[in-house]
């Protein structure tokens, strides 16, 4: 793909490059025309007529125009792309190193236990921490292969229409449960009296991201305010930190695939880069959309989902999220009162 990518922006330069030309001649042809046309002679052989001559100036500047704005959209694409193979290489050494690091502590320990001798207390703690890099290591490539699921979406879904309230507080308790936050370190507020269609286990991802950030980018103890509330049309929940914060020129920014911001201010932490990516898609895949906002360094950082309420006017959107459900094989849930189907 990325060869015929190349060969279709050669292909555009080398016509810009030839319209220039043709361009070019052009003038070069008309500012002859004028200096004959002063000295009181005419060219040996007239390309154009007097009218063709108004009309190729005319269209000359048109050219112009033209070719000046496609090279502009060609550059723009062409950094673009520069930048996303950056980052690309930027995820790639990141990723190496989350994998090779938990490898060479299992390797460690597996060679400590094969050329010595350990007492019971020191295997099981040996095994605990075999078990937990272990873990990393699941995760990170949990995370790699559901992120290229996404992007050819394919990835199984298990969508069901519930109460928000419940599946809200249910979810941040286990999230705060899952990093061992104290229950200070996380205050709850709001009240959602609607239903959505939701795929539980992804929204749980969500939350795990915005709570896993605020660990990260907090210089202290984490402190997490959690408001969420339900409209007319939408439930928003809104997670808020007390964190180093995000800086205006990057807030549009931070749900990039593979970005990684830098600077003094942001402490060097561990990560892919796809998280906020990851969740910007879950989003687009329930109907809703992500959002961050902070007032700046040292400030903490907002952010908002919003999905909209199952009601009778959003009917075609749960069909459409139950037909995603049915794709995957799995178990369809229409919630209280509904009935449940399986693919066949």
């Amino acid at each position: 793909m990325r060869k015929h990518q190349s060969l279709r922006y050669l292909l555009i330069f080398i016509l810009a490059q030839m319209a220039w030309l043709t361009l070019l001649g052009l003038w070069i042809y008309r500012y002859l025309s004028v200096y004959y046309a002063e000295t009181g002679n005419a060219l040996p052989h007239p390309l154009l007529s007097a009218r063709a001559n108004v009309t190729a100036l005319v269209g000359g500047l048109v050219l112009l125009v033209a070719v000046s704005v496609g090279m502009s959209l060609l550059f723009a694409r062409l950094n673009s792309q520069l930048k996303t193979a950056r980052m690309y290489d930027d995820f790639i050494a990141n990723v190496t190193h989350e994998l090779k690091s938990p490898l060479a502590s299992i390797q460690l320990v597996l060679e400590t236990l094969s050329e010595r001798e350990v007492s019971a207390a020191q295997r099981k703690k040996f095994l605990a921490l075999m078990m937990r890099d272990a873990g990393r290591l699941n995760n990170l490539i949990s995370s790699i292969l559901k992120i290229a699921g996404l992007g050819q979406k394919n990835v199984a879904h298990h969508f069901e229409i519930l109460s928000a309230d419940p599946v809200v507080r249910g979810l941040l308790r286990e999230s705060a449960d899952q990093f061992k936050l104290p229950a200070r370190a996380v205050r709850i507020e709001g009240r959602a009296a609607c239903r959505v269609v939701v795929d539980r286990n992804a929204l749980k991802i969500v939350f795990n991201n915005f709570i896993d950030n605020a660990i990260k980018y907090s210089t202290g103890r984490p402190r997490i305010e959690v408001r969420y509330g339900c409209s007319r049309q939408t439930l928003s929940v809104a997670f808020t930190d007390h964190g180093i914060g995000i800086a205006s020129k990057d807030q549009k920014r931070v749900f990039d695939k593979f970005l990684r911001l830098s600077g003094p201010e942001i402490p060097n932490v561990r990560g892919t880069g796809l998280g906020l990516y990851w969740v910007r898609e879950i989003m687009k895949i329930h109907g809703g959309r992500v959002s961050v906002s902070s007032r700046g360094t040292r400030r903490g950082s907002t952010f908002t989902i919003e999905m909209p309420v199952y009601r009778a006017s959003g009917r075609r959107l749960a069909r459409r999220l139950m037909k995603l459900t049915r794709a995957g094989g799995a178990r369809v849930n229409f919630g209280e009162g509904g009935r449940h189907a399986e693919k066949g």
